[in-house]
């Protein structure tokens, strides 16, 4: 049986310095959903409605690859770990730019949408354009001290990243949003993906589409009568028509009654889902390249200690964040919970395993030395940094999402 250890600070401090032999951390898991092995579960699905089919070697005495389905692929891991961060924050002391939407000009947004979006859900991170246009203290944020460090930072400069936006580091970015002013990329140094092995399908997309039941109703409504009715707003009402064809005319639309939820509805061919699938195994893969991470640097002005321990302080970050997002049960989407049954963290080449239950007491050591050797962490166990957005964005979002009550600007 392997032994079990705990990773230490000087461990990462040794890896991650510019001179360091590690390779990296690996971890890897057996799951089964809630429901037990081989409980049917729900993959993504990408446009053509479609699995990420594939296949892997499973192992090195295997005869051929087997077939897989992506049930979670690379990027929507990063967007969990980053959910994980965000849901915990305060207590990890994570820096965090606030974008705020609780203005009166917003108060006609649906309650479905966020009013305060952490920069720890930013798409594009520290790349993302609700950065870009934004306001802080009344000026654009690209024109303020803290905007200029954060879009101008490259993996070379990355000391405002580590003070602002360390997950960028982990997970990587583009600044793709400035023209020509910036193209700065930082691959990820953080990846993990979850496995389906051997589906019962035997993996043939074709054999995973179900035609949907119907919604049933107790009235039993004619669901093909025609009514006229607004897209936008249903709360203002609707009229039943007859001998009217679907079409869409000043706002309104006519189509059937079950399109506003009424009646018995259908699903026709073209409207097939993609059937849950029962797998023989599950497995989660998550690496960390100490490689990808020693291209790290702070700047000129810092020194290779300090670069070193932003490094060790970016993997325990890493390390806290699979620990919160997947150490015990979780669900990714409808119908897909998951429960670790085994988790092997290990350094690479070594046979020790990783007690990753003390990801949270590294994580603090390695800020307290962070700031004990001069790494900048200006974000970090502070409060937000809270952004409005700027007057463009604003009409923008107020454009996509009309106050449906101001009868003076043409509501209902």
């Amino acid at each position: 049986m392997a032994e079990t250890g705990t990773l230490n600070l000087e461990q990462l401090l040794d890896d991650c310095g510019d001179d360091g032999r590690g390779a990296g951390i690996c971890i890897d898991a057996e799951l089964v959903p809630v429901g037990g092995a081989g409980t049917p579960v729900n993959p993504s699905i990408y446009t053509g409605r479609t699995y990420q089919h594939d296949k892997r070697w499973e192992d090195t005495a295997a005869d051929k690859a087997a077939d897989v389905i992506v049930i979670d692929n690379v990027p929507s891991q990063a967007n969990r770990l980053e959910a994980a961060l965000d849901h915990n924050a305060r207590e990890i002391g994570n820096p965090e730019l606030i974008l705020d939407l609780t203005a009166d000009e917003f108060d006609h947004l649906p309650p479905h949408l966020p009013r305060r979006i952490s920069s720890l859900r930013f798409p594009h991170r520290n790349a993302d354009a609700y950065l870009r246009d934004s306001m802080l203290d009344g000026a654009p944020f690209h024109k303020t001290e803290l905007g200029r460090g954060i879009l101008a930072a490259t993996v070379s400069e990355a000391a405002n990243l580590v003070a602002w936006f360390p997950q960028a580091l982990l997970y990587g970015f583009w600044q793709s949003h400035l023209g020509k002013r910036s193209q700065a990329k930082h691959a990820r140094a953080w990846n993990s993906e979850i496995i389906g092995w051997h589906p019962a399908t035997g993996g043939e997309p074709a054999g995973l589409t179900r035609t949907q039941g119907i919604k049933g109703d107790p009235i039993n409504l004619q669901d093909t009568a025609k009514v006229t009715f607004s897209e936008d707003d249903l709360l203002a009402g609707w009229e039943y028509v007859e001998g009217e064809k679907s079409t869409r005319k000043k706002g309104k639309k006519t189509d059937s009654l079950s399109n506003i939820g009424h009646g018995q509805v259908p699903f026709s061919g073209n409207e097939q889902g993609l059937a849950a699938v029962s797998f023989k195994r599950i497995t989660q893969a998550a690496t960390c390249s100490f490689a990808q991470l020693r291209r790290v640097q702070l700047g000129n002005e810092h020194t290779p200690e300090q670069d070193a321990a932003a490094r060790a302080l970016l993997i325990a970050l890493g390390l806290h964040a699979h620990s919160l997002a997947f150490s015990r049960g979780f669900a990714l989407r409808s119908g897909t919970d998951l429960v670790p049954e085994a988790i092997r963290v290990r350094l690479h080449g070594s046979d020790i395993l990783i007690n990753i239950d003390s990801s949270g007491g590294l994580l603090k050591e390695s800020v307290n030395h962070a700031r004990n050797v001069g790494v900048p962490l200006d974000g970090w166990n502070t409060d937000p940094a809270v952004l409005l957005p700027n007057p463009s964005l604003t009409k923008a979002i107020c454009s996509s999402w009309p106050n449906l009550d101001d009868t003076s600007s043409g509501g209902s």
